[in-house]
């Protein structure tokens, strides 16, 4: 009987964050009604995976010129002269080769970008994205 109308009298105070924790009693001077802990809890560090990655995927044609490659290498890709020469001659010679390995959102703004670009310039250059497996 006496638990039961201590109960009713004490202040019960609910964290909203955690909807399923089990509500703490307010005691006497705790300011803004916080509880002391009742027993020592050790939190983890939360598990960050990292985000798949996304290989941006430039393919060769017959049609647009290699300078305008390099220049769209350095220009979004931010590559050095000798870096963006070196991928468009792979992908000259291999018939595709990779601009850049981003998340899935970067990759897909990136060629699409790149896309919409080369065909402003009336080039038939494409750019696709695929998943990349990391080193």
């Amino acid at each position: 009987m006496i638990k039961q109308t201590l109960l009713q009298s004490t202040p019960t105070v609910a964290d909203w964050h955690f909807p399923n924790m089990p509500m703490h009693f307010a005691q006497d001077g705790d300011p803004e009604g916080e509880t002391t802990p009742q027993a020592d809890v050790l939190v983890a560090e939360p598990e960050v995976a990292k985000p798949p990655m996304y290989a941006v995927v430039m393919y060769n044609d017959n049609y647009t010129p290699m300078e305008f490659v390099v220049y769209v290498l350095q220009s979004e890709f931010r590559h050095s002269m000798d870096s963006a020469v070196e991928i468009m001659l792979t992908i000259h010679n291999s018939s595709k080769g990779i601009a850049g390995i981003y998340p899935k959102d970067i990759a897909e703004t990136k060629a699409k970008k790149v896309n919409s670009l080369a065909h402003r310039e009336g080039y038939p250059l494409l750019t696709q994205i695929e998943p990349h497996q990391g080193e």
